[in-house]
């Protein structure tokens, strides 16, 4: 599986084989729409990325009641660019990493009952 997504052949896999990985499929036209649509949610000055203050302003309206700096460490986990912001294609990542831990926190909830 490892030869099928390391496309440099190096043996490892970096960050750009991990996002082909993670992103397959969610490049038809409905999901990227439904994508591009969910980060104008977040993007609040319209600018083209999302910063830690921004998520934290949308995820305290749906009920999330976490903290700045949990949301600085969402963001640390998929920032490519190292610049403190989520672009749109930083935020497919995010998004494709989210949707794979529900299903498995949902798969770990079903295993237990």
């Amino acid at each position: 599986m490892i030869k099928e997504i390391d496309a440099d052949g190096d043996g490892y896999i970096d960050f750009d084989e991990f996002v082909e990985l993670n992103t397959k499929g969610i490049d038809n036209n409905e999901a990227l729409e439904n994508l591009k649509d969910a980060f104008s949610v977040y993007d609040i000055d319209g600018n083209g990325s999302i910063t830690a203050e921004e998520l934290h302003k949308v995820l305290s309206r749906l009920g999330d009641e976490c903290s700045i700096a949990e949301c600085r460490k969402m963001i640390s986990g998929v920032d490519s660019d190292g610049d403190g912001m989520i672009d749109f294609e930083e935020f497919k990542v995010m998004m494709m990493l989210g949707a794979r831990y529900d299903s498995l926190e949902s798969q770990r909830l079903a295993a237990k009952e």
